[in-house]
């Protein structure tokens, strides 16, 4: 089991790829404990490792080397099926993209995570329109996704995150198509939930617009963890090009 207090403990986790007889390595010893109710970020260039390492603490990746616990679980011990379960009911992800499905609507696209975990309809209807309520798109629950602009669809992907209830939020460039206004309230919606239900959240980023908003920051690059920045330091670090030139 994990500390009380910590949802997330890595300890040197390695993952490297193969491409025929070369070695890729894109995570190299990289150990971090993340709080529950945490905001934390990574921090980094391109290729850094930063979207690896959020594969490997989604589940959706095994670590080479290493050890990772979320919420009590040792990821490396898990079966495929195991990690199956876990990626729906344990972790919730937003994607830049949003990967929403372009057939269903916003509040069908919410409902999906549910519909999987075989929650009853009328108790995931009502909780997938408590949620796009919660993200300010009441009325908008019956507009599929090209009816929605890149804000709006965002909301609609971290409402279907929550869906489950998941001890963690990962999110991989969350503000990455969006301006800057879109950005700046997809973060205020991130507060909100983190201290209404003091939700985790894990986010990679390069924007620091993101960054100023979390209360914890790690810098990657090469597949290792550089530096771990407090809010504090956060405060008086982002505004300056030390930690925004390598981005």
């Amino acid at each position: 089991m994990s500390e009380a207090g910590v949802i997330l403990e890595a300890t040197g986790l390695t993952r490297v790829y193969r491409h025929g007889r070369v070695r890729v390595p894109a995570l190299q010893g990289v150990s971090l404990r993340v709080l529950r109710g945490e905001v934390a970020c990574v921090v980094g260039p391109s290729g850094s490792g930063k979207t690896t390492l959020l594969n490997v603490i989604g589940g959706l990746d095994r670590p080479t080397e290493g050890g990772i616990l979320v919420d009590g679980l040792d990821l490396t011990a898990l079966s495929p099926g195991q990690l199956a379960d876990y990626r729906l009911r344990r972790v919730g992800f937003v994607f830049q993209f949003y990967n929403l499905i372009p057939i269903l609507t916003a509040l069908e696209n919410v409902e999906l995570p549910m519909a999987l975990a075989r929650v009853p309809e009328h108790e995931r209807r009502e909780r997938a329109f408590d949620l796009l309520e919660k993200v300010g798109l009441a009325h908008r629950v019956d507009h599929r996704p090209d009816e929605l602009s890149g804000g709006e669809q965002q909301r609609v992907a971290i409402a279907r995150a929550l869906a489950n209830g998941p001890a963690l939020v990962l999110a991989d460039e969350p503000t990455g198509d969006l301006d800057s206004q879109s950005a700046v309230e997809f973060m205020k919606m991130v507060g909100e939930f983190n201290r209404r239900a003091h939700q985790t959240f894990i986010l990679v980023t390069h924007d620091p617009l993101v960054v100023r908003e979390c209360t914890k920051a790690y810098t990657i690059r090469d597949g290792k963890i550089e530096r771990e920045l407090s809010r504090k330091e956060i405060e008086e670090t982002v505004p300056q090009k030390d930690l925004l030139k390598p981005l």
